[in-house]
């Protein structure tokens, strides 16, 4: 036991010492993500995406940033509709599968098809699939493997980067 105790410390002690000369040799984004296929059908210059969106949104959107938990009034919406791209107004998910995680963000088991694309980040040193408008671009929030049936995902949306359309 106290072997297997050891080689696991050096283990971690060298994977340690990797990460850190991997860090200083190439930027985070570029040595620890993979990338997503960036032939976005729709795209506008920083400028553009400044006048277009709040400062908010552009910071989550254009910059992969993320909103204060429960900070997001859609948090709560129930109504039946859709929800948007804040970005491009691409339709991305249907209120028929958004579902109350307790995470303080929007949550949906599953995506309109061809809506979103992904990438797996490292950002947090833990992997996790972020993902992005399909269409724009857009960093739309985070999925995981904890959220309820029939697909077992937890869409988790920043919800500055939606916008809600009741159904008529």
């Amino acid at each position: 036991m106290r072997n297997s105790f050891l080689l696991w410390t050096r283990r971690s002690v060298i994977m340690s010492f990797f990460y850190i000369i991997a860090r200083l040799v190439f930027p985070l984004k570029a040595a620890f993500a993979l990338p997503m296929t960036e032939d976005f059908s729709w795209s506008l210059s920083k400028d553009e995406w400044r006048d277009r969106l709040s400062s908010q949104a552009y910071k989550v959107l254009r910059e992969e940033g993320t909103e204060r938990p429960f900070s997001s009034l859609l948090n709560e919406e129930k109504r039946d509709g859709t929800f948007y791209c804040a970005g491009c107004d691409l339709p991305l998910f249907s209120s028929k599968t958004k579902f109350d995680s307790g995470t303080g963000w929007p949550s949906f088991w599953d995506h309109l098809p061809k809506s979103i694309d992904t990438k797996v980040d490292f950002k947090l040193i833990v992997p996790r699939t972020e993902y992005h408008c399909n269409r724009c671009g857009g960093h739309q929030g985070h999925v995981f493997n904890d959220g309820p049936r029939p697909t077992g995902k937890r869409y988790c949306n920043n919800g500055v980067a939606l916008v809600f359309r009741v159904n008529d």
